[in-house]
């Protein structure tokens, strides 16, 4: 139980259920309901590709309501955090460092503990789990959070797990990427121990945001951070694990000793491919337990629209999160960071600065680096082009970057093994993108982006009187004679030059000869 957790009763737990949430996506225009009864296996053609969530309302044989897709946009984990999308991540880092209380429930007072199911009861096949996918090894339980307390320092932690039923109580659970949980229950393993875990299963995106976090802490604090409010947890009924008291349904059980033994998959991986099947380890129901009116939940994790499924749109605030704190220690003005969903919200980064001198481009390119194996092409460029806009970030590749000059390759480097193009491979290779302008180009006009004029500036009773102040834009000698014609500047600039006492200077100003 983290430190501080208090025991309080009779209290409602309701504010953060994915229920309400709901609401807010209908009132956002995020959501599609599909009012018709939908067999298990055709949810997915409803979400693939999809630009909001969707709701079925009457889902497989029990006409069961299921929802999904329902992080998948980042205007949707902005409606979650309550902010406009531009304060995302800015929100969350402020939350990160704001602790808030953690408080349990008592049994009776826990809307997820309503319904209990143990023993012969506890049966996988009583859940709507969807078949997704054409060469999917099975049905899968994809929008599963894990919790599960480490024996060797007593603190619990988070993450996002996928399971394919292998049998009314048995299901493969994929461990084979690099994580907490991974090492945790090796460790269990070669101990001869049975690990503990109980899943959550529907739950608000703050609650998934929370899960790809990697803070070393007691991460039912870090998810009370992000929530910005008290977290209000209960006691699984099998177990000694404390999970939210408002999920909506918890699958309890534990992976047994035995290690990687299952044949697990194929399934898609959150890259947009296939990943082939593994050997991973088995895990052993005990209880579910739910709401007495259980939304289930199902996430979109792979297909052929990446940058519109759960696990990329999640992946994206992480390695956002991650690569702005090393940002702020490795160059003077960063702005914004941007790990591109289409690049399943980690290969691709673009990163937002205001270079001071020559050379902080290529620090922040090292900086992105270094900082998330993941991260392998890094874009960076100024603070006038919008990072989140696709069509601006092409302009500037292609308008501001020399190969020979402006391409930094690093080979032998970490990367995330989940990566195909490796075709297997451990190390990798990086590439940086220096679209930032050269500062003493910055203000120069071959860099300045045309606008419609704002004729602003001072006025005079001539345009010859605006010369002899100095030279002058056509905008400025526009403004000087109050003129939003244009024509009669053509008038007396032809006068001007006619008396031989017209030149123009380098980047297109007006101004009166020099006489010899």
């Amino acid at each position: 139980m983290p430190e501080g957790t208090t025991k309080l009763s009779n209290t409602r737990a309701d504010q953060f259920r994915l229920r309400n949430f709901v609401e807010a996506l209908i009132a956002a225009d995020e959501l599609e309901i599909v009012e018709a009864r939908t067999e298990l296996a055709d949810l997915t053609k409803f979400m693939d590709g999809n630009a909001k969530a969707v709701l079925f309302q009457k889902a497989g044989p029990e006409e069961t309501e299921i929802i999904g897709n329902v992080a998948a946009s980042r205007s949707r984990l902005a409606l979650a955090f309550g902010v406009a999308e531009p304060d995302l991540l800015p929100e969350l880092l402020k939350r990160i460092a704001v602790k808030q209380p953690v408080e349990t429930l008592a049994k009776d007072d826990a809307p997820v503990q309503k319904i209990v199911w143990t023993g012969d009861d506890a049966d996988f096949t009583k859940l709507p789990v969807p078949f997704q996918h054409g060469r999917d090894g099975g049905p899968y339980l994809s929008a599963t959070l894990d919790f599960t307390i480490n024996p060797e320092t007593g603190l619990t932690n988070l993450g996002c797990r996928r399971m394919m039923l292998r049998g009314r109580q048995e299901a493969g659970v994929d461990l084979n990427a690099p994580s907490d949980l991974r090492a945790i229950y090796e460790a269990a393993s070669a101990r001869g121990e049975k690990l503990p875990i109980s899943f959550i299963l529907g739950a608000p995106p703050i609650d998934y945001v929370a899960a790809t976090m990697r803070i070393p802490t007691d991460e039912t604090e870090l998810l009370a951070s992000l929530r910005g409010a008290p977290l209000k947890l209960v006691k699984s009924i099998t177990n000694d694990i404390l999970v939210p008291a408002d999920a909506e349904i918890v699958v309890e059980g534990y992976l047994d000793e035995h290690g990687y033994v299952e044949d697990e998959g194929p399934f898609g991986e959150f890259a947009g491919y296939y990943g082939v099947m593994k050997k991973n380890p088995v895990f052993h129901l005990t209880a579910i337990t739910m709401r007495s009116d259980p939304l289930f939940q199902t996430a979109t994790i792979s297909g052929p629209y990446i940058g519109r499924t759960d696990t990329a749109v999640l992946n994206t605030l992480k390695s956002e999160a991650v690569v702005w704190r090393a940002l702020q220690t490795a160059i003077r003005e960063p702005v914004a960071v941007n790990a591109t969903g289409a690049g399943a919200g980690m290969f691709n980064l673009r990163i937002s600065m205001r270079p001071r001198v020559p050379g902080e481009a290529q620090n922040a390119i090292a900086a992105a680096f270094g900082c998330l194996a993941n991260v392998k092409n890094v874009f960076v460029v100024n603070d006038d082009i919008d990072i989140f806009d696709d069509d601006q970030v092409e302009w500037a590749l292609a308008t501001r970057f020399q190969p020979d000059r402006d391409l930094v390759i690093q080979s032998g480097m970490r990367t995330l093994p989940l990566d195909p193009s490796l075709y297997g491979e451990r190390v990798g290779s990086k590439a940086g993108f220096d679209l930032t302008i050269a500062n003493d180009k910055r203000s120069s006009i071959e860099f300045t982006v045309p606008a419609p004029p704002t004729l602003e500036g001072k006025t005079f009773d001539s345009v010859r009187a605006a010369l002899e102040d100095g030279p002058k834009s056509y905008e400025q000698l526009m403004a000087a004679i109050g003129t939003r014609d244009g024509r009669e500047v053509v008038l007396e600039l032809e006068k001007v030059r006619a008396d031989g006492n017209l030149s123009r200077l380098k980047e297109g100003e007006y101004c009166l000869s020099v006489k010899s």
